[in-house]
């Protein structure tokens, strides 16, 4: 949104659910005077005017004498909202036509069109949250597994700003020591001994801690990609109905049924990921199925992970070896069909050395979900390898946190040096400042405009 141009506590309104039909609708109100411009589009404006914040008051909402729908509305007072201005929430019947008659009725009564993240935006300068707790909320919203949720939900209740607090008391509390000796200076024999470097040790930890945690955030937040290939009747379509739990792809003896990819989010054990099918890797004089081989090659090139499937029935040949060969990213080999095979498949030492990247060799039946879950867990170990997978401190939820911390991080350890080269202690403080300022930025306290734009910019109409 543009923040430029806001007008503080300016009635706005938005249509906070889905504009399809459903049970329930609710469109939102926020800024000054928004309850007493409602109050004249409801038919008890005096309980509506009078009622408590936190209560929910029934009626009717009329243009002049025409009823438009029967609502409930939920009172919220100044500052206990979620915006920490004057709030109220219809609650209406879900049709669309219902939801865009009480909405548009809103705007010609004094009401205007809030801008995306606005309302969180208004909570943020309200100081009803800081920024990583703003943050925070679209994750949420956006997030597509229990456990980026989790992970999300924990700096909506402030893990990540009380670390951040935390680590700014260690390096104030550092300063403040500092500022005393410029004042009444001792004899110490150098500028390193004038004051205890614990403090700021512990804060180079620990914002070392906050900067690796954003490699495994990032996994569950933007997810991994997966990728199907094998040659044709491989069984990748069966596998990606299995690990879908639906029958979501065509599953054929026939030979080229799966032309084109298709794909689908699916958990990896929390991890959000998308999984792609893919065409059958085998030559043809089809163009369509050339078209086909040839995405599969460039979906590969592009994956997070590589699911190789080969029919544990049939002799691996050159073709397979060939396609994996040269990759650099981590495949997992998959043999399928083992309800069928009388003797089981393995991978030659000769082809191991032939393709390191071969991480894993599994053997499974997609066709009745044998060995599915230790594929689940080698996938899982793949892709948090040298990540943090399970957390239970605070971790960051954003690239813009991350690039604060690191600023932050450079900032506090060049202090050290500083002292540790003998700097004078003026030098040293300057450092520290620096990286208090960049410590605000990650919660807020110190942020451009432009940043603010462009964090909140990204949210929802309606949040």
């Amino acid at each position: 949104m543009d923040n430029t141009s806001y007008t503080p506590e300016e009635p706005i309104a938005a249509i906070a659910t889905s504009l399809a039909p459903s049970a329930l609708g609710i469109i939102r109100m926020s800024g000054k005077n928004s309850i007493e411009l409602l109050s004249k589009l409801f038919s008890r404006p005096k309980a509506l005017l009078e009622a408590d914040g936190n209560t929910i008051v029934y009626g009717w909402i009329k243009d002049g004498d025409n009823r438009i729908d029967e609502v409930l509305v939920s009172v919220f007072k100044a500052p206990k909202s979620f915006t920490g201005e004057d709030m109220a929430e219809i609650s209406c019947h879900g049709g669309t036509a219902v939801i865009s008659t009480i909405y548009n009725l809103l705007l010609k009564n004094g009401f205007r069109q809030a801008e995306r993240g606005e309302y969180t935006f208004r909570a943020y300068i309200n100081g009803k949250a800081d920024l990583t707790k703003a943050e925070a909320i679209r994750e949420i919203i956006e997030s597509r597994t229990d456990s980026s949720r989790g992970r999300a939900a924990g700096r909506l209740a402030g893990s990540l700003y009380e670390e951040i607090s935390s680590i700014k008391k260690l390096i104030v509390d550092t300063l403040a020591a500092i500022e005393v000796e410029i004042e009444y200076p001792e004899d110490e024999e150098t500028i390193a001994d004038a004051f205890d470097r614990d403090g700021i040790v512990e804060a180079i930890s620990r914002l070392k801690s906050l900067n690796d945690s954003w490699k495994s955030e990032k996994l569950f937040q933007d997810g991994a990609r997966i990728v199907l290939c094998g040659k044709t009747n491989a069984g990748k379509s069966s596998l990606f109905n299995s690990m879908l739990k639906e029958d979501r792809a065509i599953v054929s003896d026939i030979e080229g049924t799966t032309r084109d990819w298709i794909e689908s989010w699916i958990s990896i054990d929390g991890i959000p990921a998308r999984l792609f099918d893919t065409a059958g890797l085998r030559a043809t004089d089809d163009y369509v199925e050339q078209v086909g081989v040839e995405r599969t090659h460039d979906l590969s090139e592009d994956a997070d992970v590589i699911l190789y499937l080969a029919d544990s029935t049939a002799q691996l040949n050159d073709e397979d070896l060939t396609f994996l060969k040269d990759f650099k990213i981590p495949v997992v080999f998959v043999w399928n069909k083992i309800d069928k095979a009388e003797n089981k498949s393995m991978l030659s030492d000769e082809a191991k050395k032939m393709i390191p990247s071969i991480k894993k060799e599994i053997y499974i039946s997609a066709k009745n979900s044998a060995g599915i879950d230790e594929l689940t867990k080698s996938l899982k170990a793949i892709l948090t390898e040298g990540k943090e997978s399970t957390r239970q401190q605070a971790g960051l939820g954003s690239a813009r946190q991350k690039a604060a911390v690191e600023q932050a991080l450079e900032c506090v350890e060049h202090a050290l040096v500083a002292a540790d080269d003998n700097y004078t202690l003026d030098a040293v403080v300057q450092d520290l400042e620096d990286s208090l300022d960049f410590i605000g930025e990650i919660t807020g306290e110190v942020t451009p405009d432009d940043v603010l734009g462009s964090i909140f910019s990204n949210f929802c109409v309606g949040k």
